[in-house]
């Protein structure tokens, strides 16, 4: 016995016989394929076909902790390699007319919905999460190729502004593709973080260098060779795959602008390496994501969102709730629906629908899972659901886990978990509720429940956080994708979605013809007639509300 599984039958947290026996476990149906049979040695040579790499390297399944297959492994030369490749092949691509780069976008839309069950079974080996968690990125990468692909000319076309002189200056804005858009993607999110990413950088002209990580590659190198099929020229895509500390900052070094998906510490350290070398950045970093249950919420919905919220893809989610703020009149209520739906969550590593939550990706995130439960047990918390180690399930799996009576000085009170860990507190009034939920250095998304909608708004436009969702928990504003998103403080800087996830991968150009009249003294005006004369002019149109 543990010491938390000991201190929380001692503590009698009222988790129940579900506590005793842990969460159930979902079978698998008869006909499920194995890793060996999904992860071939074709389908292996196919998807790797054009990506170079001078060493070999292995992933592994988080289910069982087999191999599943070698990938080339990229030195930092092979890098250059990559980014002289890419930069040949962009100049055709950006010369390749809009609205036939949008088209490929299309196609690729239908080809990932049309084969979906290869990219599932995938994803699901790489990451040790459930089939409609895998599947929640077949979705979000389907909803931003259908975006991008009907909206990229009307982002990137030519626009009219109003000159210093209006009709006499005609000034145009254009959009020109930045050139090779070095890009790293992490594990968590295989498919939607690297060519959900990548989709508006192509769309708008620009060739893509990518690093994905090296245990969940094999999404990246799914989606790279449908999207050549769909008619992205082959080099315009390179893939590089190695330790992120080699091949990472040969990414960061070469590239014209750079895209990076991860924890806040290597954020600073891309942001840094691409100002030095004068090239903008986007940065989606860590969260401490905040959930607010308000008085009038209607708990049984509460309740059901927050299991959503808090333990999809097993809590590995930059912008799933990791503390849970609730009025205190309506706490309790609320703790018995969430607790019971907790213990009811069924654990699962089947390649097939049913279960609820699936395994952590790796040794590193369960020991940080077990260090912040453990610790915050010893110093006084409760175990009211989970709270242990499933090893029975498979060597990395965890049960959903909810923590009361955290206070600040336990490291899962303030420190990212990244696992399916949630820390409720309870307050008195919002104004108590919406200070402690900002009260964190972070601020990707957040949450709040309400059953009056403009309440509930008003409280989430207090919210220091990029997103805010409304009686939802992170996939209405994410699922959004003609709104930006994106963090705010150690969050993050920039946006993907909406315009400015497309216009982040271009140069803005100022294209202003003057006519008639110059931009200086004329018609015989000395200086000081001209000054006179354009003084009243502004005074003109001021009064004549331009802009």
């Amino acid at each position: 016995m543990t010491d938390t599984q000991d201190t929380r039958e001692k503590q009698g947290t009222g988790a129940g016989e579900g506590s005793a026996t842990g969460n159930p476990v979902a079978t698998a149906p008869a006909g499920v394929r194995t890793a060996a049979e999904v992860v071939t040695p074709d389908l292996v040579a196919r998807l790797t076909k054009g990506v170079r790499g001078s060493g070999r390297t292995p992933t592994h399944t988080p289910f069982t902790g087999e191999q599943l297959a070698e990938l080339p492994e990229a030195t930092p030369e092979d890098v250059a390699a990559a980014f002289d490749r890419a930069r040949e092949a962009q100049r055709a691509w950006a010369a390749t007319p809009v609205r036939r780069r949008a088209a490929v976008l299309l196609r690729f839309h239908d080809l990932v919905l049309e084969r979906q069950n290869e990219v599932l079974d995938l994803i699901q080996l790489q990451t040790g999460k459930t089939r409609l968690h895998a599947h929640e990125e077949v979705q979000a990468v389907s909803v931003a190729a259908r975006h991008y692909g009907r909206r990229a000319a009307a982002y990137l076309r030519p626009k009219r502004h109003t000159g210093a002189i209006p009709v006499l200056t005609k000034v145009t804005e254009l959009r020109h593709p930045r050139g090779v858009v070095g890009q790293i993607a992490p594990w968590n999110y295989p498919l939607e973080l690297s060519v959900g990413d990548a989709l508006p950088a192509f769309v708008s002209g620009n060739a893509v260098v990518m690093k994905p990580d090296t245990e969940t590659a094999l999404s990246a190198l799914w989606a790279r060779r449908l999207l050549i099929e769909a008619g992205l020229p082959e080099e315009v895509w390179q893939i590089v795959i190695g330790d992120g500390p080699v091949v990472g900052p040969a990414v960061v070094e070469r590239g014209d602008y750079v895209s990076f998906t991860g924890s806040t510490q290597t954020g600073r350290g891309v942001a840094q390496l691409a100002a030095a070398r004068l090239v903008g950045c986007s940065l989606e970093l860590g969260g401490k994501n905040a959930m607010i249950v308000l008085p009038d919420a209607d708990l049984d919905k509460a309740a059901a969102g927050a299991v959503r919220g808090c333990f999809s893809s097993a809590g590995q989610l930059c912008i799933s709730i990791e503390r849970l703020y609730v009025h205190e009149s309506v706490a309790d209520a609320f703790l018995e629906r969430f607790v019971a739906r907790t213990q009811q969550m069924t654990l699962g590593s089947s390649l097939a629908f049913g279960a609820d939550m699936g395994s952590l990706v790796s040794d590193k995130q369960l020991a940080n899972v077990t260090r912040h439960v453990e610790e915050a047990v010893a110093k006084g918390a409760k175990v009211l659901a989970g709270g242990r180690a499933r090893p029975d399930v498979g060597p990395l799996f965890h049960e959903p886990t909810i923590l009361d009576g955290v206070e600040s000085p336990m490291a899962v009170c303030s420190e990212e978990t990244f696992g399916p860990v949630v820390s409720v507190y309870r307050y008195a009034d919002v104004d108590e509720a919406v200070e402690l939920a900002n009260s964190t250095p972070y601020g990707l998304n957040a949450s709040v429940w309400g059953g009056n909608g403009r309440t509930a708004r008003e409280v989430a436009a207090r919210l220091r956080a990029g997103t805010v969702n409304v009686n939802e928990g992170y996939a209405a504003a994410y699922g959004s994708v003609q709104a930006p998103m994106g963090g705010m403080g150690e969050s993050g800087i920039g946006r993907r979605h909406g315009s400015e996830g497309i216009l982040k991968y271009t140069e803005p150009q100022t294209v202003a013809h003057q006519r008639v009249l110059p931009m200086a003294p004329s018609f015989g005006m000395n200086d000081e007639k001209y000054a006179a004369f354009m003084s009243v002019s502004l005074k003109a149109l001021k009064a004549l509300r331009f802009r």
